[in-house]
């Protein structure tokens, strides 16, 4: 007979999968037909199989919180789950992004997940532009850290951001997210070592890997990435998750306010003035119109998945 029993996935690499059960055991898997969709801090049901001498992931537990992004479809897609903290990297090199950083933390807003700026290689020097912007962050509400790997800086503070916490560290490619993982964990490299195996034997690079932190908390390392776009399903319809927007929006005349060309639009009015900063108030614009062409593509009452 098989027997059943639940675990929390610790590593992710498509359709490979690595466990945790009760007992501490890390355990391979597969999910169980092709529809099910796991991922990296997702709790699970699992059944083995003796015959074949294989674990199956025959369901996922109600997830509390999950990052989502958006498929080739438009549809959502978790990346990692069950989160209570995001910790978006950026650097001063390579230059960063700021409308992807907006995405992310939009995103973990809208799934009621604290986000935290980390500023890493702060040892290169945090130029003038970069400087005003994170203080425009800092004034709509969002906490920044700077770090530096290789001046020891802020370290301590960082991994005691994460105390008691699940937290996910995502960003672009080439901000330090791996000198940061190895700094914060001494033996992430050991774990991943030879983490997992293909049916070839091959190793294989997991897309997403969660450790433990000393002291308590768990930290999950995601690949780098170009670009991020968030499932626009998961977004907080109104606001998109622009904290500031939320704030200026019961100012507004009309109560159904996009906050575009409406007539007294207290958001737009902010941003004419100062008071809402420029880039960010652009930044909600761009995601706003992506939301209103997949409203339009969809027609009423649909939604991606």
């Amino acid at each position: 007979m098989n027997s059943t029993f639940e675990a929390r996935v610790v590593a992710a690499f498509g359709r490979h999968l690595l466990l945790r059960d009760a007992e501490g055991r890390e355990i391979k898997a597969r999910p169980f037909g092709r529809k099910l969709s796991v991922v990296c801090g997702d709790e699970v049901r699992c059944e083995t199989d003796p015959k074949h001498d294989e674990v199956h992931v025959v369901e996922v537990l109600k997830r509390r919180t999950a990052l989502y992004r958006s498929n080739v479809r438009g549809g959502s897609e978790p990346i990692v789950a069950n989160l209570s903290r995001l910790l978006v990297v950026l650097s001063p090199r390579p230059e960063p992004d700021l409308f992807v950083v907006d995405r992310y933390i939009s995103a973990a807003t809208s799934a009621s997940i604290n986000a935290l700026l980390v500023v890493n290689k702060a040892e290169l020097g945090i130029g003038d532009p970069l400087r005003s912007e994170l203080r425009a962050y800092e004034r709509a509400g969002y906490d920044f850290l700077e770090s530096s790997v290789k001046a020891d800086l802020n370290i301590d503070r960082l991994l005691a951001s994460c105390a008691g916490e699940t937290a996910a560290l995502v960003g672009q490619s080439g901000v330090g997210k791996s000198s940061l993982v190895k700094k914060l964990i001494p033996n992430a490299e050991v774990e991943t070592g030879e983490l997992m195996r293909d049916d070839e034997g091959r190793h294989t690079t997991t897309a997403s890997r969660m450790f433990d932190i000393p002291g308590g908390g768990r930290l999950i390392d995601s690949p780098g990435v170009r670009d991020f776009a968030p499932a626009l399903d998961c977004l907080e319809p109104s606001t998109l998750g622009f904290i500031e927007v939320a704030r200026l929006a019961p100012n507004c005349r009309f109560d159904d306010c996009k906050h575009m060309r409406e007539p007294g639009c207290a958001v737009a009015s902010a941003a004419e003035s100062g008071a809402l900063h420029a880039r960010r108030y652009e930044s909600y614009r761009r995601m706003r119109r992506l939301w209103d062409e997949l409203t339009e593509t969809r027609g009423p009452g649909r939604r991606g998945n």
